[in-house]
Order: C-alpha cells, then sequence, then structure tokens
C-alpha cells in the first residue's frame, strides 16, 4: 500500500512540475509558482466539489466527466438544483456553477471556445463564497502582458497549462498525498529562484527536525496548539500533522506579512485536509502587531525561522510592550532577530516547546543582543543549541542555528549540538538526511557528551565565557594532524630520493640516444646534456 502511495505521489509530482515548463519561459519561478499553484488549487476545489455532487446524486464516481454531466442535468430541475447547491454550501462553503468548473472549461478549451473571462469568473466565486477564501486568487493576474502580449496569446497560455493538468483527478488524492505535492512544488520553485522565492519556504529535512522536537513526548495529546508568526508558507506548521498521532485536533496558528504568501498558505492548508475552523491564519507584520492578543495568546509549540537579521523599528515605545518589557533593551533596527524570538517565547506556554532557526550570530553578539541572551540563560530559557551544515536554505547559503526554548525548566545548563558537518551534497544544495536528524534527535533526548558532537554546559562555565553561545567554545571539533614517526619520514626521503635516480637514468639514456640534424643541433645537444648531468651532480 505504501510503495503504491509513493508511486502516485511520485507521478502526480512529475505531472504538477511538468505543467510548470509551460510558464518558465515567460518569468522567473518567484512569479508563475502563483499561477501554477492558483490552477493547482482552483481544479482541487472543483474535483472535490463535482465528486461530492456524484455521491449526493447517488452515482458516485471518480470520472469526472461523468460527474460534470450529472451536475449539469441536476441543474436543470430547479427543485434538486437547490437542494444540491444547499448541500455543497454547507460542506465546502463554496460552489462553483456547472459551466465555471475546471472540468467545463478545459472541455471549452478542446472546443475552442475556452475564454479567460470564465476562469476569472470562476476565481471571483469562489472568492465571494465565504470569507474562508476572501482575496485567494488576487496574486493571479490572468491578463498580465507576461502571459502573452496579446489577449488570444494569455488565452492560449493559461489554456495549455490548464490542458496539462487536466489529467491529474485530485479527488482522488488523500489529503496529505496531494499537500505534499504541493509542498513539493513549492519547493521546488524556492530551489529555482533561490533567495527571491527561499524565504517563504523552510526545506521539509529542517522542518521535520524542528517538528520533532517540539513534539517530542506530546504526540498522543488532543488538541496540540502550534503557532508560527512568520509562517511562509505553512510548510513548518503543517508537519505536526506528520508527527502528532492526533492530527485531526491540531490548532494551526500563523501569522505573515506577505499577503502573497499568506494566501498560499492558506491553499496549503486546506489541500493538507486542514478543517477550516482548525486554522487560525493572520496576514499583517508580526513585530509592530502583536497577534493573537484574544486567547488563546500561548501555545504548545511555536515553530519559527524568520527572516534573517531583518531590519524593523525598534521604536523605544516597544519598552513598555509585553513581549520585549521584560529585558529592558530591544534588538537592534539593523538586526530583528532577537525581537522574533522573544515574541515567539512570549506566545509560548509554560510546558510548551520552542524551535527557531537564526543565523550563528545571535549566539556571540554584544550589545543589546547580549544583554538579552544573558537575560534568557539567567532565565534558563534556552535549552539546546543545535549548530546545522552552511547552505541549507534557499535564501541564504550562511550556517544557521536551531534554538531550543523552554519555560518550565529547573536548571540552566545548554546542550550544544554540532551537526554542521553531518549533510549530503545535492547538487549545489546541502541538505539533512533522515540519519543526520535521527542523530540529533537521539543526542537532543538523551542529553549526554558525545565527543566532537554534543556537549553540556552548566550554566557557571557560561557565564565564565560570559554568556558567549558560540558552538566550537564547547563543542571542539578539532582534528589533530597525525604524527609521523622520524624515521617514516627519513625512509620516505629516501624512497623519493631513489625513484628521483631512477626517473633520472632513464632521462639521460634516453637523451644518448637522441642525434642533432646537423653538427650545430648536435652540439647544440651535447651541451645540453652535459649541463644537465653537471647540474646533476651537483644537486647530489
Amino acid at each position: 500500500m505504501t510503495e503504491q502511495i509513493e508511486k502516485n505521489s511520485k507521478s502526480l509530482y512529475q505531472a504538477l512540475w511538468n505543467s510548470a515548463d509551460i510558464l518558465r519561459s515567460k518569468m522567473d519561478a518567484n512569479e508563475y509558482k502563483s499561477y501554477l499553484l492558483g490552477l493547482v488549487f482552483y481544479k482541487y476545489l472543483s474535483d472535490n466539489m463535482l465528486r461530492y455532487v456524484s455521491v449526493l446524486l447517488e452515482e458516485e464516481t471518480d470520472d469526472l466527466n461523468k460527474a460534470q454531466d450529472l451536475y449539469v442535468e441536476a441543474f436543470k430541475d430547479a427543485d434538486i438544483k437547490d437542494d444540491l447547491l444547499y448541500e455543497l454550501k454547507d460542506e465546502f462553503s463554496y460552489t462553483i456553477a456547472p459551466a465555471l468548473t475546471f472540468t467545463a472549461q478545459v472541455a471549452a478549451i478542446h472546443d475552442g471556445s475556452f475564454q479567460l473571462e470564465d476562469l476569472v469568473q470562476g476565481f471571483r466565486d469562489i472568492e465571494q463564497s465565504s470569507e474562508n477564501f476572501e482575496n485567494l486568487f488576487e496574486d493571479i493576474d490572468l491578463y498580465s502582458k507576461k502571459l502573452g502580449s496579446t489577449p488570444q496569446k494569455q488565452n492560449k497560455t493559461i489554456a495549455d497549462v490548464m490542458k496539462e493538468l487536466e489529467g491529474l483527478n485530485m479527488a482522488g488524492h488523500a489529503g496529505d498525498v496531494l499537500g505534499d505535492a504541493y509542498e513539493y512544488l513549492i519547493g521546488q520553485f524556492a530551489s529555482e529562484s533561490g533567495k527571491k522565492a527561499g524565504e517563504f519556504y523552510t526545506p521539509q529535512p529542517v522542518a521535520k527536525l524542528m517538528t520533532q522536537i517540539v513534539l517530542q513526548g506530546k504526540e498522543d495529546k488532543k488538541g496540540f496548539s502550534v503557532y508560527d508568526a512568520t509562517m511562509g508558507s505553512g510548510s513548518l506548521l503543517l508537519n505536526a500533522k506528520k508527527y502528532s498521532h492526533q492530527p485531526g485536533t491540531i490548532s494551526y496558528f500563523g501569522q505573515e506579512l506577505n499577503t502573497s504568501t499568506y494566501n498560499l498558505a492558506r491553499m496549503n492548508m486546506i489541500l493538507h485536509g486542514v478543517p477550516i475552523a482548525n486554522q487560525h491564519l493572520h496576514n499583517a507584520d508580526t513585530l509592530d502587531q502583536d497577534w493573537p492578543t484574544e486567547e488563546p495568546t500561548n501555545f504548545d509549540g511555536v515553530l519559527m525561522n524568520p527572516p534573517y537579521s531583518a531590519k524593523w523599528s525598534a521604536d523605544k515605545g516597544f519598552l513598555d510592550d509585553p513581549r520585549f518589557s521584560a529585558y529592558g533593551v530591544l534588538a537592534p533596527k539593523s538586526k530583528a532577530d532577537f525581537a522574533f524570538l522573544l515574541h515567539g517565547y512570549y506566545h509560548l506556554k509554560d510546558t510548551g516547546v520552542m524551535a527557531i532557526v537564526l543565523p550563528h550570530g545571535v549566539l556571540f553578539r554584544g550589545g543589546a543582543e547580549g544583554k538579552i541572551r544573558k537575560a534568557l540563560l539567567e532565565n534558563g530559557a534556552i535549552d539546546t543549541v543545535i549548530g546545522l551544515p552552511a547552505n541549507i536554505f534557499f535564501n541564504t547559503s550562511i550556517p544557521t542555528t536551531v534554538i531550543i526554548l523552554k519555560k518550565d525548566r529547573a536548571k540552566k545548563d545548554v546542550l550544544f549540538i554540532d551537526a554542521s558537518q553531518d549533510f549530503e551534497k545535492i547538487k549545489t544544495q546541502n541538505t539533512l538526511r533522515d540519519y543526520h536528524i535521527d542523530a540529533i534527535l537521539e543526542a537532543y533526548k538523551t542529553r549526554t557528551i558525545k565527543d566532537k558532537y554534543a556537549y553540556v554546559a552548566e550554566f557557571d562555565e557560561i557565564v565564565e565565557n560570559d554568556y558567549n553561545l558560540n558552538i566550537p567554545r564547547y563543542v571542539d571539533t578539532f582534528e589533530e594532524e597525525e604524527v609521523i614517526p622520524l624515521d617514516s619520514v627519513s625512509k620516505s626521503i629516501q624512497e623519493t630520493k631513489a625513484e628521483l635516480a631512477q626517473a633520472e637514468t632513464e632521462l639521460f639514456n634516453m637523451l644518448k640516444e637522441l642525434n642533432g640534424t646537423t653538427e650545430e643541433a648536435e652540439n647544440e645537444l651535447q651541451a645540453f646534456i652535459s649541463q644537465l648531468m653537471t647540474d646533476g651532480d651537483n644537486n647530489e
């Protein structure tokens, strides 16, 4: 069964990625992701609805064309139509008119009657059906000149993409399979466009590591709440679903500044089968605007991968903000790293666990950052520091660190794990494999010292180091060069000399066999050989 799911997933991934080829030549990945992901999402909504139509009409089928025919016929009977629309609205919070389904529009493409206006109307109808879908497709400009210089060319571009997607029955895949395929696309887009698109995506191996740490020991907890204040596409949040034994009960809270990325996260949640009631997503500036401010405000798990060393206002008024007031200083204007960390920590339950990815500078920089770090350490807030390999994120090549924070600790010691050399290089990117992740998790769970890998520093030692958490201060990864005995060195020199003498003899023998083509050339050759032999004697 598992093998079949994997096979279906791979074919789905490939089909989705192939459909991107049509748009690659027209714009970069950061731009065309909105079109492709939006169309994938629209097809998912359409296919799901049509399949349910066939169930309601008691003629259940996975054949979308048959389901479409049933839908069209049902609309001809006013009583059936009204009852059907009521049931669909109740089940999905949206309806799509028969002429505007993805299936109907693809049929129009094949008979030459397709018009972009119909797709635009389909998007609009969904957005207006419920506040859950409000402005969901706003980043998709179907009349953009990048799709084609004329309306006809724009029409053709979108039609070609839709034809590529035609064969995919979105309703025929489990939520996680389709959601993971969607994330696969997001990851590919991030990889393609690097820094531009990488900011909204946390690579899955890193997300896997962080989520398992945050959920450790709470896998069976019902109603687990998880929060990401810089959620991007929602990949970090959604990993909780994979590692919880009660995935249907998880509440997801997330905030994102970028509207396009916020919409991406909303789609991602739905495609992963997360009930609307369990989604609590917000589009705003995390630092300028604290959220959530109404219960619940604290969470079982906090997961964050904020933009590194971003600028923020650092307005003095924030000294009165409960998120920052206890520390007496604010993160510097040029580096908001600790502002993000303190925001997340503020929203952590006393029994919760927080995991945040940040650049290494937060471990040792002085000034205001040093004061904040000292306060956190004195409170026992910093539990673990994990050094990750360089070049593991799409938007930066610098090495990063995962910091684990807790509020209910009895001790103030800190576990250091140096995993900076644990990676596999794939093309130009480094990645963590499962065995790398397992090694980190084992070190985290056992909290034992392992030579050149893991070290538990007591609070007194951290104080002696002036609250500096730079990993090499605690985990010594220095490898001494092997000491070679002098007799081995002498023997090696003698062997080298013998090899040189042998080569020299062979060279002279070859030279002796040479003859000049003229008397002048012969004299020149003999002079050269004589000089060479003299130099050789002098070097002995």
